[in-house]
């Protein structure tokens, strides 16, 4: 028998750094960071990236591609210069700040001393159909990003972003790696976002510096009579603080909810509770919760947990604005028993996701943030995610397909190997839009199997 070939790897052509064409005043200045953005020191970097096909002239053996390519890049470095104007602290680096009473250490965002974001140029010999066709989210994609494994406490000798474009056979990848420590993912999408605007703006020949429609607010948000710089509990080794996760062998699939199959779920979840007030999210949660801890096959009195990752900024008081940059999310949890939330029916569990929903209010966003500066803590991927529970992260709510840098509109999003875990599940928007969800679920091998063999979780999936 004839062994099958070997992987395909992907090939690094070049690198070089990208700086802002100038700094403000106000970037010498140290960026301090509060307890939501200092609580990710331990965790990945976000990595999220867009799949692009190539203009059909660029497939035609007498255009010359190479040509194509190197202004394409230079297109991407030229915008992505004029972007970090805008968001200048993702060309910085992380630095430490170390006091006279040996309690005292502080991590901040040195925006000034810093060779600027990581730009990287990549190939590989594949398709967009060998990336998009194969049932699971082949294992090459994570090589599509930079700073792989690293987690955010890294950025001291990492760039904070780092974008990385690899060229396919017919395609290309744009792939971002930002420090979680220095944003959520809104903050990662208004950055992909504006990215892409400048673009446009400057193929239609706008000049370097270009003025954004959501301009990004960069200063961070303090809880009151605690003002930055906030202390961290180690001093000079922070080894104990900190930790590299590596994750354990997982099957990641992508499943399509066409808006028509959300809707249906919404009004069944809304019509078991006999209300309206069930979201389309926490419906399709729901669902996903009741699903994959039947797949688990947990004994009926095991406690099961569902945590999704909520955006804070509306839900203070006075609320930040949308364009906030930074941190501002939580996880909020929910638990129940095995039995209850196999035998309540996806209304029952998605009345449980409401009103913990509905219960995060402005006081215990404050109460968290106070309760943090008294014991500071990070979080970590094998401590904070337990393996009985789920964790819903991203959103379908982040304008993910509006990005385009001259190749039409991305086919798909994917990601890398940071932030995932037996029970992770992302939300991205379908491609077509109008309410449409992509879910990227990653599980165990066997734990998918028993998933995709799942009457109720499969009649919801549509098939493309």
């Amino acid at each position: 028998m004839t062994p099958p070939p070997p992987p395909q790897s992907v090939r690094f052509i070049s690198d070089c750094f990208v700086k802002p064409p100038q700094l403000p005043p106000r970037s010498n200045r140290p960026l301090h960071l509060p307890p939501w953005d200092l609580a990710m020191l331990s965790v990945h970097y976000i990595q999220k990236g867009l799949l692009f096909p190539l203009p059909p002239p660029c497939l035609d053996p007498a255009f010359d591609r190479p040509a194509f390519i190197r202004s394409f890049l230079e297109k991407l470095k030229r915008s992505l210069s004029s972007a970090l104007f805008h968001f200048y602290p993702l060309a910085g680096r992380l630095a430490t700040l170390k006091g006279t009473d040996p309690a005292f250490y502080t991590v901040f965002v040195d925006c000034a001393d810093s060779p600027g974001a990581r730009f990287v140029h990549a190939a590989i010999d594949l398709t967009v159909a060998d990336i998009l066709s194969p049932t699971y989210v082949p294992e090459v994609v994570q090589s599509f990003f930079d700073h792989d494994r690293a987690i955010n406490h890294d950025g001291h000798a990492l760039s904070l972003l780092s974008v990385q474009v690899t060229e396919l056979a017919d395609g290309v990848f744009i792939g971002l790696s930002i420090n979680h420590a220095v944003g959520d993912g809104a903050s990662f999408w208004l950055f992909f976002n504006s990215w892409s605007e400048i673009f446009r703006a400057q193929e239609k020949g706008a000049v370097d510096v270009v003025q954004l429609s959501r301009p990004p607010v960069l200063t961070r948000w303090f809880p009151e009579n605690h003002p930055a710089p906030l202390s961290l509990p180690y001093t000079d080794d922070p080894s104990s603080f900190l930790a590299h996760y590596e994750a354990p062998e997982l099957r990641e699939r992508v499943f399509h909810f066409s808006a028509e199959s959300i809707a249906g779920l919404k009004a069944e979840a809304n019509r078991q509770c006999g209300t309206t007030n069930i979201s389309s999210l926490q419906s399709l949660t729901a669902l996903v919760w009741r699903c994959i801890t039947r797949a688990r096959r947990f004994p009926p009195s095991q406690v099961t947990g569902c945590r999704m990752a909520a955006n804070n900024r509306a839900r203070l008081d006075p609320p930040l604005p949308a364009e906030y940059f930074g941190n501002s999310i939580t996880p909020v949890r929910t638990a129940a028993m095995v039995g209850e939330l196999l035998g309540g029916g996806i209304g029952w569990a998605a009345r449980l996701l409401h009103v913990a929903v509905a219960e995060h209010s402005n006081a215990k966003l404050r109460e968290w943030n106070e309760e943090w500066i008294k014991r500071p803590q990070v979080y970590h991927l094998d401590k904070t995610f337990d393996s009985y529970s789920i964790m819903m992260g991203s959103s379908p709510r982040f304008d993910k397909y509006g990005n385009e840098f001259g190749l039409g509109k991305a086919v798909a999003l994917r990601s890398g190997y940071a932030n995932k875990f037996d029970g992770k599940v992302s939300a991205y928007p379908g491609r077509e839009g109008g309410g449409s969800i992509d879910l990227e679920v990653c599980l165990p091998p066997a734990t998918m199997a028993v998933l995709e063999a799942d009457p109720e979780f499969m009649a919801a999936v549509t098939v493309s």
